[in-house]
């Protein structure tokens, strides 16, 4: 059997008037191809839709019947057609984000927030987890989008890589706040906040000190540098952190914040990369977001 679209609306539009005429001017049709249109589809179904008494189409029972059944199919496509148009304007769909804790907090949320704001009936899903777990859910095609410390390459994924060069943060009041740049020597024996052992970017920074011969006393140790913004306001420390991190602190807190940011020597950098999943086509949705995600990242990286 093959119905189509055309049959279906000249056979809903003939029930409703019960005129061909009438029907093939609401379809801005012709008589003899709305006409052909009915007869085509009996011969489909193999039954008679209609009987012409006194210049009008009269129903068959079978006609009534299939009514309803044209009409769920009609509105059916109708709907798919609307949400269809919907997707591809970005005001329907679904995101799914993971993202790692330096940019979950408060700059993912922001930027969501700005991209969302002409799509209410967008949905998003925001994970936060380690970059480890990111990359094996985008590996996976779990998830449109991952923001990770760049991880190794993988033939599952695809990878927009940024190198980011980490500041001071420190506290308004400290007299280093004056300079423009702060140095390993500046922090010698200072105490400070880090992240644990065996990180990339705490191994990066004991060699900044190190050239510098300066050392570097670790007070506290951190799963990731949000808690270490409170530490430094109360003066406990300083932290050499991410500017992600930094921008995100600096966004929540506007003018009220009691820490500044300044560059830091020798410099130490943070690899973060969007990730996007290698073998599933990406949404328009999920294009036009990784697109503003990119414009973010390049914006905070001349932040500093």
């Amino acid at each position: 059997m093959n119905l189509s679209f055309r049959q279906l609306q000249a056979f809903r539009e003939v029930m409703r008037t019960g005129s061909v005429s009438d029907a093939a001017r609401i379809l801005a049709r012709t008589q003899p191809a709305v006409s052909a249109l009915i007869a085509n589809l009996e011969a489909e179904l193999g039954i008679a839709l209609f009987r012409r008494q006194r210049g009008k189409m009269v129903p068959t029972p079978e006609a009534r019947y299939f009514i309803g059944e044209a009409e769920a199919i009609l509105d059916r496509l109708a709907l798919s057609t609307r949400t269809m148009h919907e997707i591809g304007t970005m005001s329907q769909g679904r995101l799914n984000i993971a993202c790692m804790p330096a940019a979950a907090l408060v700059v993912m949320p922001q930027l969501i927030a700005g991209f969302l704001k002409d799509k209410p009936d967008v949905k998003v899903s925001l994970m936060m987890r380690a970059s480890s777990v990111i990359e094996e859910w985008i590996a996976s095609q779990q998830y449109d989008i991952g923001v990770t410390e760049t991880p190794a390459v993988s033939k599952a994924t695809l990878s927009e890589d940024f190198e980011m060069a980490c500041v001071c943060a420190l506290p308004a009041s400290d007299p280093l706040a004056a300079q423009a740049q702060i140095t390993a020597s500046d922090l010698d024996n200072a105490p400070m906040a880090a992240l644990p052992e065996g990180h990339p970017n705490l191994i990066d920074t004991q060699a900044a000190f190190k050239a510098q011969g300066a050392r570097f006393n670790q007070r506290f140790e951190l799963r990731n540098f949000h808690p270490a913004m409170s530490l430094v306001e109360n003066g406990l420390c300083y932290c050499v952190c991410d500017p992600i991190t930094a921008a995100g602190h600096i966004e929540a807190l506007g003018g009220e914040s009691s820490i500044v940011f300044r560059p830091f020597t020798p410099r130490v950098v943070l690899q973060v990369s969007i990730l996007r999943p290698a073998h599933r086509p990406p949404s328009i949705l999920a294009d036009s977001f990784a697109r503003v995600l990119t414009k973010e990242i390049r914006r905070v990286q001349a932040l500093f």
